[in-house]
Order: structure tokens, then sequence, then C-alpha cells
């Protein structure tokens, strides 16, 4: 991983994953969204995934995942207490609602953005 030849670890990053219309449905967003994560971790990062902290919520507390009125204010304080969002280029990244949104917050907020490559965790720093 790489944003000028560091590993970033300044406060914790909140990691933008697609997911409700992953290609191999939820359970596989989430699957991949945990291995990135702990990838990060591995590396340094102090990392918080709405996917992988919140799917096995969902399912096991028999939640609706996709129930935006319980998920939505619960990602925003996530948001406002991360210090960065990193945004994972997995297949449909760029086209997520979810991570649009994500991406507004953290401009709004002024906090740094951050494009992660999921195969070499190379991260780049959005300008």
């Amino acid at each position: 991983m790489a944003d000028g030849g560091c590993i970033w670890t300044s406060g914790l990053a909140y990691l933008a994953t697609p997911y409700t219309k992953y290609v191999g449905g939820l359970t596989e967003a989430w699957k991949d969204a945990c291995t990135i994560a702990g990838r990060l971790i591995k590396q340094g990062m102090r990392v918080y995934s709405p996917i992988a902290h919140t799917h096995p919520i969902a399912a096991f507390g028999k939640i609706d995942p996709r129930d935006h009125e319980i998920w939505l204010p619960f990602d925003q304080v996530m948001m406002e207490r991360s210090d960065a969002l990193v945004i994972a280029h997995l297949p449909g990244w760029d086209s997520s609602r979810g991570i649009a949104h994500e991406v507004g917050v953290f401009i709004d907020a002024g906090k740094p953005i951050f494009d992660l490559d999921p195969d070499d965790l190379t991260m780049t720093r959005r300008k």
C-alpha cells in the first residue's frame, strides 16, 4: 500500500466497498470487504468497514441489510468519527450509490479520500 511511499495510519479509516448490487451478492460483498479490511489491518491501518461490521449483525439479528432507516444513521455516526475515507475499487464501486454518498460526506467534512487498489493495496490520495 502506498501514499507517497508510506502507509496511512493517522486515525480511523472508513472503508467503502460496494454492497447491495455487488456482482456475487451480499454475502460475497461481505467476504470481500472483510478480506480487504483484514489485509489493511495487517498493514497497520485502523479500519472500520460498514459492510464487514454490519452484514453479520443484519443476518443474525434478522434485520433487513437494505433498510436505510436503520443503517444510514449508524453509518453517519461512523463517518463522523472516521478521519479518512478509503474506497476499495471492487467491481461496481464507481456506480455504487452508497459509495457516492460516502464520498459526498467526506468531501463536505474536508476529510481526505483515498482510492485503493484491492489487489496490491496501493492507495492514492484524491486531490
